[in-house]
């Protein structure tokens, strides 16, 4: 009989510690790389309740943030506290994203990039902001995804392009690593 203790470093048998260094062991535990991609594409509910009932991808948006607004990681939804004023060709709720290129792995990191950069034409922004919320406009309560933060910018009468960087492990806009 072996008894196995989850204890850093060590393996017990019939009662005495091993050293794991004298054996090798061919498992090791990990989260499933496929598993990470899966989560993306919303294959798996872990919940008590499935509230997905569509069969299409989402579509997703992205809004500007002044840079004295508050977000971060505590956000749930999109909301408009703190966004660009709807004005100066800038409207509340953001742009489009272009979702294109399918979530994959690189290694075993997920990563998924939106597949063209998101701009604003002859924007005149309402003030100073430096950070982009992305969120899913196709959820009821539009679920926010991600904040992404930048150097304060102000813009008048000119195009502002939020550039995508390579869809990569050390890159990606959004990595599950």
């Amino acid at each position: 009989m072996i008894s196995v203790n989850f204890v850093p470093g060590a393996i017990r048998s019939h009662g005495r510690v091993l050293n794991r260094g004298l054996y090798r062991f061919a498992n090791s535990q990990a989260m499933c790389s496929q598993f990470k991609v899966d989560i993306m594409n919303g294959l798996h509910a872990f919940g008590s309740s499935v509230v997905r009932g569509g069969t299409t991808k989402d579509s997703y948006k992205m809004a500007l943030y002044l840079a004295s607004a508050s977000r971060g990681a505590g956000d749930t939804v999109y909301n408009t506290t703190g966004e660009l004023a709807g004005t100066g060709n800038y409207t509340q709720g953001g742009n489009a994203v272009t979702t294109a290129t399918a979530p994959t792995l690189d290694g075993t990191t997920a990563i998924f990039t939106p597949s063209a950069s998101v701009s604003w034409a002859a924007l005149t922004s309402s003030g100073s902001f430096d950070a982009a919320l992305l969120y899913n406009d196709t959820s009821a309560t539009d679920l926010a995804v991600a904040v992404f933060t930048f150097g304060a910018q102000s813009v008048t009468a000119g195009t502002f392009t939020l550039t995508m960087p390579a869809n990569a492990a050390a890159t990606a806009l959004i990595r599950i690593a």
